[in-house]
């Protein structure tokens, strides 16, 4: 007899949500602002062997994917890593999965939304500084808000848009690579290679580029076909992701020779093609590719607290519907205000630097839940990986050792973020017990 699906209990959203909804989350969350500016980081640290380091970040990510790939297949409910961690390890753990992934997103959207701004800037000063800063935040935070609660079609369709007018612009700029500069682009390898530890910090450097992903498990409970389409979203999702990196990268340093010491990568590269209209294009890139990032993560992190109240571990208001639109409207209009309080008082790198342990974390209780859930579903049809356990020992390897590398403000502030948890989810519970 197979084992069936895992649904969140009182799920209330309707299933809207193909494979190409769900790829688009993938793409979104994986490319954001850091392909823009990576470039000469990764240049500085390895040279021209610098675009094989994305292809190491990506097989090193790769078992990552695949665990959360697996587990995507096995639950038609609303949570991801909530899902998961409670399925294996009990309730607890499945809240604090839940809750270090929703304050990571929320925060990240937060440095998103900052980045969005000073990128709005470039065009018009006025609106990233003083009181134009804020009403900025506010409009772009609460248009985003309200689309996500008008319904769920209509934050994908905005979705698709910021898709195309992203990837418009970067493969604009590959194909002009192409075009214009032809072989020069190969790198010909003939330098030394780099220290050891010099590519161990260009992979470190450019393993950030490869995160976000796991937004897109989160609306299961809104997923038609989740056990197909979600491995099959994440693994063409990073598939098509890496070779665009790597192809960026190529043209960035053939068109920019002294791309290391350079602050603007993808802008230097598209001014060099195309002179200062390249250099505006390529802005708009920016603005379009952080809109996407943020309309993704509106669309996704909202779902975390509303899985969560449904299982108890938060106020019941979290949960509700809205009877007309048929979507989480208390949990959108939460995190579209803590967003903009995140956003109003950070600055981009200070808001960015937070997010990094409390993601790993989350990577760990997924990678970890694998072995432990596959012996409950390996009659159904799911996506089973192969190879026994030894992708997911992978997956837990590959976290502990970017752990090792993050800043001890990184450790202090999710060791903070775990205490409020557990307070939460105490009071949580035991409100529940007093029915």
């Amino acid at each position: 007899m197979k084992s069936g699906p895992v649904l969140s209990v009182n799920e209330k959203l309707p299933r809207k949500l193909g494979f190409w909804g769900l790829w688009l989350l993938v793409v979104n969350g994986f490319i954001g602002a850091g392909i823009f500016g990576l470039p000469s980081g990764a240049a500085a640290l390895a040279g021209e062997y610098s675009v094989w380091i994305y292809a190491v970040c990506a097989l090193l990510m790769l078992p990552v994917i695949l665990c959360f790939a697996e587990l995507g297949s096995y639950f038609r409910g609303t949570g991801g890593p909530i899902l998961y961690g409670r399925e294996a390890f009990g309730p607890f753990i499945g809240f604090q999965a839940g809750w270090l992934f929703y304050v990571a997103r929320i925060i990240s959207f937060a440095a998103n939304s900052v980045l969005l701004v000073d990128s709005i800037g470039f065009f018009f000063e006025p609106a990233a500084v003083g009181i134009g800063r804020t009403i900025s935040l506010a409009l772009i935070i609460g248009a985003l808000t309200l689309i996500n609660v008008l319904g769920s079609v209509e934050s994908i369709r905005s979705l698709a848009l910021f898709t195309v007018l992203k990837f418009s612009v970067l493969i604009l700029l590959v194909l002009s690579g192409l075009l214009y500069l032809g072989s020069d682009i190969l790198p010909t390898f003939e330098s030394s290679l780099p220290p050891v530890s010099s590519l161990g910090a260009a992979a470190l450097l450019l393993i950030y580029a490869f995160v976000g992903f796991e937004g897109a498990v989160v609306p299961g409970g809104e997923a038609k076909r989740p056990q197909r389409d979600m491995p099959l979203a994440l693994l063409t999702g990073l598939a098509v992701v890496v070779l665009l990196y790597m192809l960026i990268q190529l043209v960035s340093q053939a068109a920019v020779p002294d791309l290391a010491a350079s602050t603007s990568p993808l802008l230097d590269a598209s001014a060099a093609l195309f002179g200062t209209t390249g250099a505006i294009i390529l802005m708009i890139g920016v603005a379009t590719s952080v809109t996407g990032n943020l309309v993704g993560a509106m669309f996704s992190s909202p779902r975390l607290t509303y899985a969560l109240a449904l299982e108890g571990s938060l106020p019941k208001w979290f949960g509700n519907v809205h009877p007309r639109w048929l979507t989480p409207a208390n949990s959108i209009i939460f995190y579209g205000v803590f967003s903009f309080i995140g956003a109003y008082f950070g600055s981009f790198m200070f808001l960015a630097a937070m997010t990094v342990l409390a993601r790993l974390f989350v990577f760990i209780i997924t990678c970890s839940a694998v072995p432990v859930l596959r012996a409950r579903f390996k009659n159904s049809e799911g996506f089973t990986l192969r190879g026994g356990y030894t992708i997911p020992v992978l997956g837990v390897l590959a976290s502990l050792w970017l752990m090792m590398q993050v800043s001890f403000t990184s450790i202090w502030l999710t060791a903070l973020f775990i205490a409020i948890g557990t307070i939460l989810y105490i009071t949580g519970k035991r409100q529940d017990d007093g029915k």
